[in-house]
């Protein structure tokens, strides 16, 4: 391998390397915004929970 040839192999192994890393760091700040979405439904899952065992507790006297 001459002099030439490692210098464009060395581009070309750096530049996919470059997009790997960029491709990352996109699909790193989609995961981040999906995991943001995760936590705000679960914390709305969570008060609809509350909220429905809150409401059967409530109506049990009436019922017994």
């Amino acid at each position: 391998m001459n002099l030439e040839e490692f210098e464009d192999q060395s581009r070309e192994t750096i530049e996919q390397t470059l997009n790997q890393l960029h491709t990352a760091a996109l699909l790193a700040g989609q995961l981040e915004t999906q995991i943001a979405e995760t936590g705000r439904q679960i914390q709305q899952l969570s008060r609809v929970i509350e909220a429905f065992v809150a409401q059967q507790k409530a109506q049990r006297p009436s019922q017994e």
